[in-house]
């Protein structure tokens, strides 16, 4: 067993790293500037919690075997400064990991959007047909105790994101793992931070599309125009599937698929959601699963944590919780609840809160996103500006860049409080969508 230390150890998967590592046996330490719940209660549970908060070269020690290297940390960070002058092995959690992944049969999903949603499908299918495999994701999911499985179990479901993979490493995170199959959602310009612009975001797909060898099967949603040029013009070698979003009925508020000859209930809704189910089973078509067992573990599938989450439910309003952090998941968040609750009023809180969502350059990408919603609110923290060293913004210019003059701008929590509770009980739908925190008030009844 090694002695491993991992900076910027407080973030949503790597903290579960070291919860599976310390689990496994290894020796753990690891250290952040800031560790929030649920991560600093289940490293303190395991004993691995750093005393203090922030960074101290000092926990650099010649025992340590290898360092793994958060996103969060930067260049200048003393500890990797150290770790580097004293030789020890430095890697970034996607290389690290991929490097445990290397002889399993891999199955990879990226794409800008659902992500998480079809890999969680994945595990869940997985789990229910009782099949061994690892895993990384990026959210919680039911079932699960984990977002880091590590074992000699022969697959492993991995969310493939393209963002980088450390300050060290500018690879995408998806390029350290080998797919047996790789599936891609869909493509949307995202992570303004370290893409600037649209064609430098679509060269690390078009990369990772000319990458993909002989063994594996590219499975990928052909309703996105992007993708499909760049899969069409890429001469991959891999075996090719297309997908779209096939063949659905609704009766009242209930979605239902047909699978081997059965029409299956489902409790996620949303074109969005019904595209991934699609990925999902050209995946279990290719590994020659039972459709028909796979089609009874999709019906208990209720989505992953903060993905079109139910948050409570009274008399006269739903409300829902969704990660949608970026233009393309904003938008399909928004047509999806005006799809699926037709004749309700909705309000819709939109929390800029991402490096890209709070960059007036990037603004603009949000036109028209929030179409077909009663009411919108978009909110955003100060000091979320000034932490990532952001411009003020005009309230005028954000109206303009969703092209809706009928947003409400909110730049304060209380202010953001008032403002929902003056007008929540005209609407019937309440949808909160972002991946901050809403200033922490109370997003449930």
């Amino acid at each position: 067993m090694s002695r491993i230390h991992l900076i910027a150890i407080g973030g949503s998967v790597m903290h579960n790293l070291a919860l599976a590592l310390h689990e496994m046996g290894h020796q753990i330490s690891g250290s952040d500037d800031q560790i929030y719940e649920p991560a600093k209660t289940r490293l303190s549970q395991a004993g691995i919690l750093p005393s203090e908060i922030g960074w101290d070269e000092n926990r650099i020690q010649a025992d340590i075997e290898l360092v793994i290297l958060g996103m969060h940390a930067k260049s200048d960070n003393p500890e990797l400064i150290k770790s580097m002058q004293m030789g020890i092995p430095i890697q970034s959690f996607p290389e690290f990991v991929g490097g445990l992944f290397k002889n399993k049969k891999q199955l990879v999903v990226s794409g800008s959007h659902g992500k998480t949603t079809t890999t969680s499908m994945l595990m869940h299918v997985f789990k229910e047909l009782e099949i061994p495999f690892d895993y990384l994701v990026g959210a919680q999911l039911d079932g699960f105790q984990n977002m880091v499985s590590i074992s000699d179990a022969p697959f492993a479901i991995i969310e493939g994101d393209e963002y980088l993979s450390s300050c060290l490493d500018r690879r995408s995170k998806f390029d350290h793992f080998d797919p047996f199959i790789q599936i891609i959602t869909g493509i949307a310009w995202d992570h303004f931070n370290v893409f600037p612009s649209l064609e430098s975001y679509l060269s690390t797909f078009r990369n990772r599309i000319k990458s993909l060898g002989q063994h594996t099967h590219l499975i990928y949603c052909k309703t996105d125009p992007a993708l499909k040029n760049m899969v069409l013009e890429s001469g991959c070698i891999a075996a090719i599937h297309p997908y779209q979003m096939g063949e659905f009925r609704q009766k009242d508020l209930q979605i239902y698929i047909p699978i081997d000859d059965s029409w299956i209930p489902l409790q996620i809704f949303g074109n969005h959601n019904l595209e991934n189910i699609q990925a999902v089973l050209e995946c279990c078509k290719i590994l020659k699963f039972d459709m028909g067992l796979v089609g009874k573990a999709l019906q208990s599938f209720k989505g992953a944590s903060k993905r079109m989450e139910l948050l409570s439910k009274s008399e006269n309003q739903l409300r829902y919780r969704d990660f949608a952090h970026a233009p393309s998941k904003v938008k399909a968040t928004a047509q999806a609840i005006r799809a699926h609750f037709k004749t309700q009023k909705i309000l819709a809180v939109v929390e800029l809160h991402t490096y890209s969502s709070l960059s007036k350059d990037f603004l603009p990408q949000y036109q028209n996103a929030l179409n077909g919603i009663d009411q919108s609110i978009i909110y955003y923290d100060q000091k979320a500006l000034e932490i990532k060293n952001k411009e003020a913004l005009d309230p005028d210019y954000i109206k303009q860049c969703f092209a809706n003059e009928a947003l409400i701008i909110c730049t304060s929590q209380t202010d953001l409080e008032e403002t929902i509770n003056s007008m929540e009980s005209q609407f019937g739908i309440l949808v909160f969508m972002g991946s901050g925190n809403f200033g922490g008030i109370e997003l449930f009844k």
